[in-house]
Protein backbone atom coordinates (compact mmCIF):
# COMPACT_ATOMS: atom_id res chain seq x y z
CA UNK A 1 0.00 0.00 0.00
CA UNK A 2 0.90 3.17 -1.00
CA UNK A 3 -0.06 6.32 0.84
CA UNK A 4 -0.13 10.06 -0.71
CA UNK A 5 -0.48 13.19 1.08
CA UNK A 6 -0.64 16.69 -1.17
CA UNK A 7 -0.64 20.48 0.51
CA UNK A 8 0.12 23.73 -1.34
CA UNK A 9 -2.73 24.72 -2.94
CA UNK A 10 -4.45 27.47 -2.21
CA UNK A 11 -5.33 30.80 -4.48
CA UNK A 12 -3.26 32.39 -6.56
CA UNK A 13 -3.37 35.53 -8.90
CA UNK A 14 -2.90 34.94 -12.97
CA UNK A 15 1.25 35.00 -13.07
CA UNK A 16 1.73 34.05 -9.71
CA UNK A 17 3.87 30.99 -8.74
CA UNK A 18 2.24 27.86 -6.15
CA UNK A 19 4.43 24.83 -5.41
CA UNK A 20 2.69 21.84 -4.52
CA UNK A 21 3.95 18.58 -2.25
CA UNK A 22 2.94 15.34 -2.20
CA UNK A 23 4.73 12.90 0.47
CA UNK A 24 4.23 9.54 0.01
CA UNK A 25 4.67 6.36 1.80
CA UNK A 26 4.65 2.01 1.55
CA UNK A 27 5.38 0.37 -0.68
CA UNK A 28 8.84 -0.01 -2.74
CA UNK A 29 8.66 3.69 -4.23
CA UNK A 30 12.09 3.47 -6.17
CA UNK A 31 9.63 0.65 -8.81
CA UNK A 32 7.16 3.50 -8.98
CA UNK A 33 6.26 7.13 -11.13
CA UNK A 34 5.13 9.25 -9.26
CA UNK A 35 2.05 11.62 -11.50
CA UNK A 36 0.34 14.94 -11.06
CA UNK A 37 -3.29 15.05 -12.63
CA UNK A 38 -6.00 17.84 -12.36
CA UNK A 39 -9.60 18.23 -12.63
CA UNK A 40 -11.59 21.41 -13.36
CA UNK A 41 -15.30 21.59 -12.89
CA UNK A 42 -17.42 19.62 -15.45
CA UNK A 43 -14.27 18.70 -17.04
CA UNK A 44 -12.72 15.37 -16.88
CA UNK A 45 -9.12 14.70 -14.72
CA UNK A 46 -6.46 15.12 -16.78
CA UNK A 47 -2.74 14.55 -16.48
CA UNK A 48 -0.14 17.06 -15.83
CA UNK A 49 3.32 15.50 -15.21
CA UNK A 50 5.05 12.68 -14.03
CA UNK A 51 8.49 11.85 -12.83
CA UNK A 52 10.15 8.38 -11.94
CA UNK A 53 11.60 7.55 -8.77
CA UNK A 54 14.53 5.80 -9.82
CA UNK A 55 16.32 8.01 -12.19
CA UNK A 56 14.04 11.54 -12.74
CA UNK A 57 12.60 10.69 -16.06
CA UNK A 58 9.53 13.63 -16.37
CA UNK A 59 6.99 13.89 -18.52
CA UNK A 60 4.34 17.08 -19.31
CA UNK A 61 1.50 17.64 -21.11
CA UNK A 62 1.91 20.69 -23.63
CA UNK A 63 0.12 23.13 -22.09
CA UNK A 64 2.10 23.35 -18.93
CA UNK A 65 5.74 23.00 -20.63
CA UNK A 66 8.19 25.49 -19.69
CA UNK A 67 5.82 26.81 -16.80
CA UNK A 68 5.52 23.54 -14.04
CA UNK A 69 8.24 21.38 -12.84
CA UNK A 70 7.71 18.38 -11.27
CA UNK A 71 10.44 17.01 -9.31
CA UNK A 72 11.20 14.41 -6.27
CA UNK A 73 13.38 14.38 -3.12
CA UNK A 74 14.19 10.92 -2.71
CA UNK A 75 15.76 11.43 0.76
CA UNK A 76 11.95 13.07 2.03
CA UNK A 77 10.50 10.63 -0.08
CA UNK A 78 8.31 13.91 -1.04
CA UNK A 79 7.62 14.78 -5.13
CA UNK A 80 6.63 18.65 -5.97
CA UNK A 81 5.33 20.35 -8.91
CA UNK A 82 6.56 23.68 -9.07
CA UNK A 83 3.94 25.94 -10.92
CA UNK A 84 4.82 29.03 -12.35
CA UNK A 85 3.04 31.38 -14.75
CA UNK A 86 -0.44 30.33 -13.81
CA UNK A 87 -3.38 31.11 -16.19
CA UNK A 88 -6.68 30.84 -14.65
CA UNK A 89 -7.28 27.79 -16.96
CA UNK A 90 -5.01 25.86 -14.33
CA UNK A 91 -7.85 26.21 -12.13
CA UNK A 92 -8.45 22.70 -10.64
CA UNK A 93 -8.34 19.98 -7.70
CA UNK A 94 -4.48 18.80 -8.38
CA UNK A 95 -4.08 14.83 -7.31
CA UNK A 96 -1.14 13.08 -6.69
CA UNK A 97 -0.43 9.81 -7.74
CA UNK A 98 1.72 6.71 -8.27
CA UNK A 99 1.92 3.58 -10.40
CA UNK A 100 4.11 0.63 -11.17
CA UNK A 101 6.98 0.97 -13.71
CA UNK A 102 5.53 -1.78 -15.09
CA UNK A 103 2.05 -0.78 -15.27
CA UNK A 104 0.06 2.70 -16.94
CA UNK A 105 -2.54 2.34 -14.70
CA UNK A 106 -2.26 4.80 -11.78
CA UNK A 107 -3.40 2.83 -8.72
CA UNK A 108 -2.56 5.00 -5.79
CA UNK A 109 -3.90 8.16 -4.91
CA UNK A 110 -4.09 11.14 -2.72
CA UNK A 111 -7.10 13.11 -1.49
CA UNK A 112 -6.11 16.48 -3.59
CA UNK A 113 -5.65 20.11 -3.32
CA UNK A 114 -7.66 22.95 -4.38
CA UNK A 115 -5.40 25.47 -6.76
CA UNK A 116 -7.92 28.56 -7.85
CA UNK A 117 -6.05 31.18 -10.36
CA UNK A 118 -7.82 34.25 -10.36
CA UNK A 119 -7.61 36.60 -13.58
Amino acid sequence: QVQLVESGGGLVQAGGSLRLSCAASGGTLSRRVMGWFRQAPGRDREFVAAVTWSDGTTRYIDSVKGRFTISSDNAKNTVYLQMNNLKPEDTAVYYCASRSLTSVRYDYWGQGTQVTVSS
